[in-house]
């Protein structure tokens, strides 16, 4: 179990955490996380049993409703816990960030004028860029904050350049599910803020990785995806105070402004998500080795899934370096300037060739441009067939890495020149 003593961290069995998860029972090897995570299986339980007990509308005094309105609040609550959020925002839970995103991007349209301004990173993945883009049609101008093919990095120099008075929004992602690489969150967001305008980072390449902590980086707004951190198909949205205050929410015109999350979540959302959201709390216990549902346990878990993570990154990315025929799309760093995401393609064969080949032996992974269109179309990658990505986390093993390994070098040696 994992133990932080003088910042060395006591590594939890791999066995034993993927114990946590049935479907990593089998000889498939799941390589495709940042399309989605698997969960554990308290995770599926705890929402069968909410479903199969409380499975009620909220707000009514019988038992049943209390138990389902104790369930959201407790599960907003803990994200706000998972984010380091608590005193300084709050948290919107929803179907998934682009309908998030989209949200807000409407709820600014509706207090914005003509001339003001938006700048979109370029290798946004479409979340975080479409709702944006979008509100060129009431006016608003939209600026690409554009990647440098040969760092793969948006420059801070860039971006200040495109900042003016009229800047509203910077729109970035905190890591590309594409490049892999994490950003100076905390660097880009002090920039913007000294223009007087405001954040909107993508964590949902970030999440699965490392420990967000939304009031240590200063953001405005910071949404990330709860179904590719290990629970239900639901995602999560922190604004700060003062970013609320500026806009109404879309839901009900009877239901007060100030009703934060409630003015933002339409339909209201998946109670039954909810209980599964709670669930992580036993695994990031074990994790942690600790007994008690707090920060701190938070910040041990993600502490073991980095150093659990990092030494798949590091193998994975020594032998694509080793390859002159394969082209790393990226920083490739091996350690923690990039999560466990890593992008390429081949000078011959295509990446739909590739995935084919070792999909035929048993290992999950994909290709495509992984709805980063504006990134790939800057950096030349054919849409058509776009990069192969391979993207693990803290569950996956070296004998799964090295069964990647093997079956791509079996590939590329017999395609040889």
């Amino acid at each position: 179990m994992a133990v932080i003593t003088d910042d060395k961290v006591v590594l939890p069995d791999r066995a034993a955490v993927r114990a946590w998860f049935p479907t990593l029972d089998s000889d498939f090897a799941f390589l495709e996380n940042a399309g989605g995570s698997q969960v554990p299986r308290v995770v599926a339980d705890a929402i069968r049993d909410y479903m199969l007990s409380d499975y009620v509308q909220l707000g009514a005094g019988y038992g049943q409703s209390q138990r389902a309105t104790n369930v959201v609040a407790e599960a907003h609550e803990f994200v706000e816990t998972l984010m380091n959020a608590g005193g300084i925002g709050k948290v919107v839970l929803g179907n998934s960030t682009t309908a998030l995103l989209h949200i807000l991007a409407n709820a600014y349209a509706d207090i914005w004028k003509p001339g003001d301004e938006v700048i979109i990173a370029e290798t946004n993945h479409e979340a975080n860029a479409g709702p944006w883009a979008k509100l060129s049609k009431f006016g608003i101008e939209i600026k690409t904050w554009k990647v440098d093919p040969e760092t793969y990095g948006c420059p801070l120099q860039a971006l200040s350049e495109l900042l003016t008075d009229r800047t509203k929004i910077v729109a970035f992602p905190h890591v590309s599910n594409l490049l892999g690489e994490v950003v100076d969150i905390k660097a880009i967001t002090d920039l913007v803020h000294q223009a007087g305008a405001k954040v909107v980072a993508d964590g949902v390449a970030f999440a699965p990785h490392r420990a967000m902590d939304v009031a240590d980086w200063g953001v405005d707004w910071y949404v990330y995806s709860t179904y590719k951190v290990y629970g239900p198909h639901m995602a999560a949205l922190f604004g700060r105070s003062d970013a609320f205050e500026e806009i109404t929410g879309p839901n009900h015109f009877f239901i007060p402004k100030e009703s934060v999350p409630y003015k933002f979540e339409l339909g209201s959302i998946s109670h039954e998500g909810c209980a599964g959201l709670l669930a992580l709390r036993p695994y990031l216990r074990f994790l942690a080795n600790r007994e008690v549902d707090d920060r701190q346990t938070v910040v041990q878990a993600f502490a073991a899934m980095e150093a659990l993570e990092l030494p798949l990154q590091a193998s994975l990315i020594q032998y694509l370096r080793s390859k002159p025929e394969v082209r790393i799309i990226g920083l490739a760093d091996e350690g923690p300037q990039s999560v466990g995401t890593v992008s390429f393609v081949h000078n011959r064969l295509s990446s739909p060739e590739i995935v084919a080949a070792i999909d035929r032996q048993n290992i999950g992974i994909r290709y495509g441009h992984m709805y980063a269109v504006r990134l790939c179309e800057a950096l030349g990658i054919d849409l058509a067939t776009g990069v192969v990505r391979v993207s693990l986390v803290h569950y996956n093993t070296p004998e799964e890495i090295e069964r990647l390994i093997d079956a791509l070098d079996g590939l590329i040696c017999q395609n040889a020149p």
